[in-house]
């Protein structure tokens, strides 16, 4: 299977994005079929080859879901954007405890008076 993704270049803190066709399964680093564009984060300045690029869709190659919201914010492709970066559970809940309303911050506290009573 034919995958479109962006791979890193650039120096440290220096960041790039090469735009490369390649297999699925093989090393985008140096294995890849075509070099379609690259993105510099930094700067937001994506240069595409977008015919080279519907051309690949077409013939089946899927497109990475960072590289997905790309082009759509570029205008090459249209759809709904994709979800690109996925917590984990320990992140999750993390985020979930610090939205959790201030009633159970108020019980917690009332908790801690309680034990500390008792053991006075």
């Amino acid at each position: 299977m034919l995958a479109i993704r962006m791979a890193r270049v650039g120096r440290k803190k220096q960041v790039a994005y090469r735009i490369v066709v390649s297999e699925k399964k093989r090393d985008m680093y140096g294995d890849h079929l075509e070099i379609v564009g690259n993105y510099n984060p930094h700067t937001k300045v994506a240069v595409l080859k977008v015919e080279r690029i519907k051309y690949w869709l077409s013939k089946g190659a899927v497109v990475s879901a960072s590289l997905h919201n790309l082009l759509i914010k570029e205008g090459v492709i249209t759809g709904k954007k994709a979800k690109a970066v996925s917590l984990s559970n320990a992140r999750r809940e993390k985020i979930a405890a610090k939205n959790k309303p201030v009633e159970t911050a108020v019980k917690h506290e009332e908790k801690k008076e309680e034990v500390v009573e008792e053991a006075v």
